[in-house]
């Protein structure tokens, strides 16, 4: 059985407690350096690789990664882990063709550069198009947390859904962009100990990586599972996020957009794409070797926070609980963000007022991030009182209609110069409209050509195909007029200037919000502060080896964080003397 609320102790309720402090309190500090719009949605452009590339790796996940993933683990094996590494060429793909693209554009919002490459019209359907798509896929993760804590906490659904969507807003709110980084960086932090914790001590119950090897079920290693999981499946969901994280994945273009330069750019790419091979082993064979001392009567999507009842601790079970919410928290402020960025620079500023000062759009941008996580919290909560299912497969099939008709001409607009804005609505439209036809008229698995394909990828290939041909043929017919042959020259003119340390045009418009604060000393001191929190309830948590194992966990993360505040001091000291 699953374990309830009871199963938590004072102690665990106090590091939650004391965790989403943390996170409030760095929104707060950020607070005053958000004076000039890019400082807000773009960290002025000066967010370090390695923060970024966790805040990167932090959003392509959340809850779901714990739940649906986990579940899969439990059922099939190493499967779960194939499909989490299908991530990895939509990021190489990122990070070595689009990337640079990106940010050679100086953009300040990832849609932005359509009104040079197309035209303002194709801003706009993006933009109109893309906010009511975020906003239900926010609500479906915020119904996933709400779901979670109920299984796992005993915890009224309504209740989880407020207090967590409360928590995110408020820190985005508060401290923009750079908020939303270092607490990712910090919940990176967190989550890592927490799953490395966790992937010994499930593998100490199988008597160690051999015994776990040895007794595991036949098929447990193979990649893929014959039928619903095949390789056509995997190859779709490559396909997938390929596409999406390209181009309708609107805060991963930001995370790319807001570092230094083209360097940096590659450094947050491979570090990505590491994580993203490291990670999923550590996060899913707990779920495997669950089978070997859990048995088979588990229900599936119920098997992480039962493996983190059964063997975690008071204390670090609570530890474990919030890496699994920061998870989610991650995935969402990155989109409060950024929504937030699309109705500021491409709806507010460049529709209703082209002359806002930068106080005027840091204003409106708080108000937009409040107003799309609300409104993502209404949309929640009228989820729950329809009594939808299946949130996982909703947020696929969501993605398989809306992401196609959007990417493609995102994507294919910064790889060629032939395609005409007529051409871009023209694909847009096409394959929207196929794409919600065949929605409401396809079963839930078809038949082609002998093979069984799930709804979700026909209708991500069947869009993407029409969207492309018919941007294509229209763009043939109705080729660039003079005009536009003019604004994408100067827009592909752009895209052959390289972006240097201090770049000039974003040196004048970009603000200082960096100035005055370093991101190490923010995360060590933040660390230091949860290591902290660790040591303090370690004194009250029973038994021998729970102490220990709660005052390890603790001085790691003091030892780790101090060491970094230290190192930034000493890097500071030295900059201050060369100047």
């Amino acid at each position: 059985m699953l374990a309830t609320a009871g199963s938590l102790t004072a102690v665990d309720w106090v590091v939650l407690a004391s965790y989403f402090a943390v996170m409030l309190v760095i929104g707060v500090y950020f607070y005053r350096f958000m004076r000039h719009m890019r400082d807000y949605f773009s960290g002025g452009n000066r967010i370090p690789w390695w923060l970024s590339g966790g805040s990167f790796y932090m959003s392509t996940f959340s809850v779901f990664g714990f739940i649906v993933y986990s579940a899969l683990a439990y059922e099939y094996g190493w499967l779960a882990v194939t499909i989490f590494w299908s991530y990895i060429p939509g990021t190489l793909l990122c990070t070595l063709v689009f990337a640079k693209r990106w940010r050679r554009a100086r953009i300040d919002s990832p849609i932005e550069y359509l009104e040079t490459r197309y035209s303002p019209t194709m801003r706009q359907v993006c933009a109109w198009h893309g906010i009511p798509v975020k906003i239900i896929d926010d609500a479906l993760k915020l119904v996933a947390i709400g779901v979670f804590f109920k299984a796992s906490l005993g915890l009224g659904i309504t209740e989880s859904i407020l207090w967590s969507g409360l928590i995110m807003l408020a820190y985005t709110f508060m401290g923009g962009l750079w908020a939303v980084v270092v607490t990712d960086f910090v919940q990176f932090v967190v989550m890592s100990c927490a799953v490395v914790l966790l992937f010994v001590l499930a593998l100490m119950r199988t008597g160690g990586i051999s015994g776990f090897i040895d007794n595991a079920p036949e098929g447990t290693f193979d990649f893929v599972v014959k039928g619903d999981y095949g390789w056509v499946y995997i190859v779709s969901m490559v396909f997938l996020y390929a596409v999406s994280m390209s181009s309708v994945h609107w805060q991963l273009i930001q995370r790319f957009c807001c570092v230094p330069n083209e360097r940096e750019i590659k450094k947050m790419g491979f570090m990505v794409i590491v994580l993203q091979f490291i990670t999923p082993v550590l996060m899913f064979v707990p779920a495997m070797a669950a089978r070997q001392f859990l048995g088979g009567d588990v229900v599936p999507r119920e098997i992480y926070p039962t493996l983190c009842v059964s063997l975690l601790p008071a204390g670090l079970l609570g530890l474990m609980i919030a890496a699994m919410f920061a998870a989610t928290m991650s995935m969402l402020s990155s989109d409060y963000n950024v929504c937030a960025n699309v109705i500021t620079n491409d709806v507010y500023r460049r529709l209703i007022r082209p002359q806002a000062t930068q106080k005027e759009l840091v204003l409106v941008g708080r108000v937009a991030t409040v107003s799309v996580g609300l409104i993502s919290l209404a949309v929640a909560f009228l989820m729950i009182e329809l009594g939808g299912q299946d949130l996982f497969r909703s947020m696929v099939k969501l993605f398989s209609v809306a992401t196609a008709p959007v990417a493609v001409p995102m994507v294919l607009g910064l790889i060629s110069r032939k395609l005409s804005a007529a051409g871009a609505l023209a694909g847009f439209a096409a394959g929207l409209i196929l794409g919600i036809v065949l929605f409401a008229i396809l079963p839930g698995e078809v038949n082609v050509f002998g093979l069984a394909i799930k709804t979700e990828n026909l209708l991500l290939f069947s869009t993407a195909i029409v969207s492309g041909l018919v941007m294509v043929v229209v763009s043939k017919v109705l080729p660039q007029s003079e005009k536009e042959v003019k604004r994408s020259s100067l827009f592909y003119a752009r895209l052959a200037s390289a972006v240097g340390q201090m770049d000039e045009d974003e040196t004048e418009a970009g603000g200082n919000g960096s100035s005055g604060f370093s991101p190490f000393s923010i995360v060590g001191i933040s660390v230091v502060l949860i290591g902290l929190i660790m040591l303090s309830v370690s004194p009250f948590v029973a038994g021998r080896v729970e102490t220990l194992l709660n005052a390890g966990i603790g001085a790691g993360l003091t030892l780790g964080g101090g060491l970094t505040f230290l190192a930034a001091r000493r890097s500071a000291a030295k900059t201050s003397n060369i100047q």
